[in-house]
């Protein structure tokens, strides 16, 4: 495919071990901010996933990819990197027009997708287990051996469908699995793309095979008794539906849910670099992030002066279609996804908050919705609740931050927590207390070298880091009896 010229395929097809599979069913990949339909995907289902699976497993029985050496692997994920940078023009117009976000975003998605092969094509040669003395008359040497945990199935979602797809495979592929990805319905193309780089950089057909569908397709992978593990981003509502298939085989999880993350600013932050900061965090990518700080918690000294100022921010935001250069923000995913935050919009207006700014969609082609501000929340409120997944924003005042932490923590999810203090102390009793699987202070970001993850309804298990690595790896213990 060839997105700078806008064009591909007449039909999108699947990769199944050595082939290139096309179905009688399709499925519309359309422009968010047109509603154009602008390719036309083949659409997967039991019987696709059937065949992913058949191939993926016998490319594992065969060792060809697990049976490499750790230097041959790591090259090959690292020359999968430098096919992504050589490509990443074309990466970023495949996620813009297909995801509506702006180029700077579409931008980060294929440098992050880059920088995650070249992190994990490290931890190759550094997967081992451990040697032990054994107190015991019938063995005394033991040692352990990391093995990859077999067939995974990769499902990633339509908000960052490369990010997603490279912090699957590639630690997949670091640990020796091999694995089936189906990408979500609205953004498969970039995942069919990398899936050609992963074969030009050296992965053997069948290690990873992608199968575009579904529902359909993606309860078959979460049921197959063959596959031993499977990683799924998305919603929560979906993630039970895989937890109960999960249980055929008592297959492994791990499950990168959604957020309603809290944002605080405290009285002696640095509002310079907090307010714009806050508006970051709180619209990119349109809001439809699960890290977005959508519940805005303001000493009540500076209140006045941070709603002003996000207001501004606001009104500043340049928004359409984005092959402008200088457009801030895109359109939401598709007309479902803008008629729910319509829905959640009118609701807290229902409820009795005030709307600050926007609170609408925008009469014009596309699925636009208006950057939205609402203030006079109250924690029962949906919007205060209830993922919108849209460009909405909900502030309260505080007085005490220790007497705020019940109310910051009385939500079903915990992914991320966002504070702004030059206090330390306060730092550091805010992210002991918070109850999320990230906590940023001060604007601080994260790297592949630390884990990521949710509490509560936001998730099991991490990705990246070690803990990352180890969702895909089992331990085996041997105990050898030595003569003499």
């Amino acid at each position: 495919m060839d997105a700078q010229t806008s064009t591909f395929p007449e039909t999108i097809a699947m990769r199944i071990g050595e082939d290139q599979v096309v179905t009688d069913r399709t499925s519309p990949v359309r422009d968010p901010a047109t509603g154009e339909t602008i390719a036309t995907a083949a659409y997967g289902g039991a019987e696709e996933v059937e065949r992913a699976v058949a191939a993926a497993r016998a490319s594992f029985d065969s060792r060809v990819w697990r049976g490499r050496t750790a230097d041959e692997k790591s090259r090959i994920l690292w020359r999968v990197a430098e096919l992504i940078d050589a490509n990443a023009a074309e990466f970023a117009e495949i996620e813009r027009r297909t995801l509506g976000a702006n180029r700077m975003f579409c931008a980060y998605q294929a440098s992050n997708a880059a920088e995650c092969f070249r992190y994990h094509a490290g931890w190759i040669s550094k997967i081992h287990g451990r040697t032990s003395d054994v107190a015991n008359p019938g063995a005394n040497f033991a040692f352990t051996r990391r093995e990859p945990v077999g067939v995974v199935g990769l499902i990633t979602p339509w908000n960052f469908g490369l990010m997603a797809a490279a912090w699957k495979i590639a630690p997949a592929l670091a640990a020796g699995c091999s694995a089936v990805v189906k990408p979500a319905l609205e953004t498969p193309l970039s995942t069919v793309r990398l899936g050609a780089l992963l074969a030009e950089a050296g992965v053997p057909a069948g290690v990873v095979n992608i199968v575009l569908g579904g529902a359909e397709a993606g309860a078959a992978i979460a049921g197959h008794r063959l596959v031993r593990k499977v990683s799924f981003t998305g919603s929560g509502a979906t993630a039970k539906h895989i937890i109960a298939a999960a249980a055929s085989n008592l297959k492994r999880l791990t499950l990168e849910l959604g957020g309603k993350s809290p944002y605080v600013i405290c009285e002696d932050a640095d509002l310079a670099r907090a307010i714009p900061a806050a508006a970051s965090v709180m619209f990119v990518n349109s809001g439809q992030a699960c890290v977005a700080g959508s519940r805005l918690f303001v000493h009540r000294s500076i209140y006045d002066r941070v709603i002003e100022g996000i207001e501004q921010v606001i009104a500043n935001i340049k928004i359409g279609e984005t092959s402008d250069p200088s457009v801030m923000m895109g359109p939401l995913i598709s007309q479902a996804q803008r008629a729910r935050v319509t829905e959640l919009v009118d609701s807290g207006v229902a409820e009795g908050a005030r709307l600050v700014f926007g609170g609408a969609p925008l009469d014009r082609p596309g699925f636009f919705f208006a950057p939205t501000l609402f203030t006079d929340v109250t924690p029962s409120m949906r919007v205060m609740r209830e993922e919108i997944f849209g460009p909405v924003v909900c502030a309260t005042p505080y007085d005490d931050l220790d007497a705020l932490m019940p109310e910051l923590n009385d939500t079903e999810y915990g992914l991320a927590a966002y504070v702004w203090t030059r206090d330390l102390t306060r730092a550091h009793r805010f992210a002991a207390n918070v109850e999320a699987g990230t906590v940023l202070v001060n604007g601080g970001r994260a790297d592949f070298s630390v884990p990521f993850g949710g509490f509560k309804q936001s998730g099991w298990g991490q990705e990246h880091g070690q803990e990352g690595i180890d969702s895909y790896l089992e331990t085996k213990t041997v105990a050898l009896g030595l003569a003499g």
